[in-house]
């Protein structure tokens, strides 16, 4: 129940609702390249980003044109930072939830 009173109040919040939207256009971004790109399906396009992005990268799915190789290269650069800080915001909202709760 707590991790949805967090989502709730960070939502509420304006300059978090920025970074998320943030991160949800560069998701949307990477997405819609793959798709057209490497002629990827949509479900696979948001699976690849998401999991570029967050370094997780299983290799079950990998760029293989010239295009979708050299936008691989920038995304990640520019989408890596942002995401770890998305994620690291949400846990430090959390966390301090949590402490003002006790």
């Amino acid at each position: 129940m707590g991790f949805f009173r967090t989502i709730s109040s960070f939502l509420k919040d304006k300059e978090y609702r920025g970074l998320m939207l943030t991160t949800n256009v560069v998701l949307a971004i990477g997405t819609v390249v793959y798709h057209f790109v490497e002629g990827w399906s949509w479900l696979d396009s948001i699976y690849f980003s998401i999991i570029t992005l967050t370094t997780i990268g299983y290799g079950d799915l990998s760029p293989q044109t010239v295009p979708g190789k050299i936008f691989t290269m920038v995304y990640i650069l520019v989408g890596v930072g942002l995401i770890l800080g998305f994620v690291n915001t949400v846990y430090r909202h959390y966390a301090d939830n949590r402490y003002k709760r006790k």
